[in-house]
């Protein structure tokens, strides 16, 4: 028997809602739940009525970033739905996400909490520009597909996986400019790739 196909999804901003998540985290640090300043904001730091900060006050946020911030981030409108029709038609999905190594078992419970069809996360470290940090797993996966929604994760994937991009809040989003080339079909969000893909194969 031939081996399902495999669609590999990023985690935050296609199956998780980092944004809503970040909102949380912020209000754990400081005890007050921002005002969100603009839901088409692509960075949660634009999103929501929030300061900059620095030292201790920014070490003190980013310790909230713990595994218990990664196990329970909410899932995206539509996106366990989503998982579950390309699981129907015959898909098989993984979670490549640009997470540090310790947090992957954070990030496969959290998906398992909402009930999406994943059952293995490859966790790549973060990469600011330059080639991809998930280019080298996804090339020994050999997804058919591989949906994001950071356009400069798609630099440097292999040319046989088919790049979808997923654009969602227009401001302030990296996912303008000459690397768009390298992306094979652009989606408002995972639901939107399902039908799409569906539709073709």
């Amino acid at each position: 028997m031939d081996p399902r196909p495999l669609i590999a999804l990023d985690g935050d901003g296609v199956l998780l809602d980092y944004n809503l998540a970040y909102a949380k985290a912020w209000e754990r640090a400081t005890g007050r739940y921002p005002a969100e300043l603009d839901i088409q904001a692509y960075w949660a730091i634009d999103r929501w009525d929030v300061e900059r900060l620095s030292g201790e006050k920014l070490e003190q946020f980013r310790a909230c970033f713990d595994v218990d911030f990664w196990s329970t981030i909410p899932p995206l409108a539509s996106a366990v739905e989503a998982c579950h029709r390309l699981r129907d038609q015959g898909y098989d999905l993984v979670c490549v996400t640009a997470l540090a190594e310790d947090l992957a078992d954070a990030r496969l419970r959290n998906l398992r909490q909402h009930d999406f069809p994943i059952e293995k996360v490859f966790a790549t470290a973060h990469s600011l520009e330059g080639r991809s940090p998930k280019a080298d797993v996804l090339e020994q996966l050999k997804p058919v597909a591989f949906v994001d929604d950071y356009l400069p994760y798609m630099v440097g994937v292999d040319g046989s996986i088919h790049k979808a991009l997923v654009l969602r809040e227009p401001k302030g989003s990296p996912n303008i400019g000459q690397h768009l080339s390298a992306v094979d079909s652009t989606h408002a969000d995972l639901s939107d790739f399902v039908r799409w893909w569906l539709s073709r194969h």
